[in-house]
């Protein structure tokens, strides 16, 4: 079996994003629950110099459809465009980048195999082949904020396991 451009970023990218949106429902319902509002988890943060719930979720989106979309331009910005929100408002936009993601066609994703993308942090600029992004990159970043964010829940009380973490399996026939 040859494995696409496609079927190595978008089935992962899916299911991660899948994930969250699962974590994060779970945090809310767990919050709601106990009579205080979801977005009081915005602000958390596992330890006082990382980073807190909402960047986690911003850069779950800002390396999944916002990576492709990078790719087809040539170009990713460290910095994401995506507005600052409330709790709904994160898991809105998370729906809308796993619509964004399930509406890429095989043979578009596959035509950018070889492109050239140009990673832009201030004044650093790295190239990069849109599979050494991908990759190398953008998947590896995806995977470490998915699981932070399912981490800041999880200290919060949160009942999440690992199933939770796993999302929507690629399971055969369905």
């Amino acid at each position: 079996m040859t494995l696409s451009l496609y079927d190595t970023v978008i089935p992962p990218f899916l299911q991660m994003v899948g994930s969250v949106q699962g974590v994060l429902e779970k945090g809310a319902q767990h919050y709601e629950a106990k009579g205080r509002s979801p977005d009081d988890l915005l602000r958390e943060r596992i330890f006082e110099d990382m980073l807190p719930l909402t960047f986690q979720i911003d850069s779950v989106i800002h390396h999944s459809i916002e990576a492709i979309e990078g790719v087809k331009a040539g170009v990713f910005h460290a910095a994401s465009s995506i507005p600052e929100t409330d709790y709904a408002g994160f898991q809105a936009l998370l729906a809308e980048a796993r619509q964004k993601l399930d509406t890429l066609s095989r043979e578009d994703v596959d035509a950018l195999s070889g492109k050239d993308v140009v990673f832009k942090f201030k004044d650093l600029e790295m190239p990069f082949t849109a599979e050494g992004f991908l990759f190398s990159f953008s998947k590896p970043n995806l995977y470490f904020h998915a699981t932070t964010a399912y981490d800041i829940l999880r200290m919060k009380g949160v009942p999440l396991g690992k199933r939770d973490y796993l999302g929507a399996l690629q399971i055969k026939g369905a």
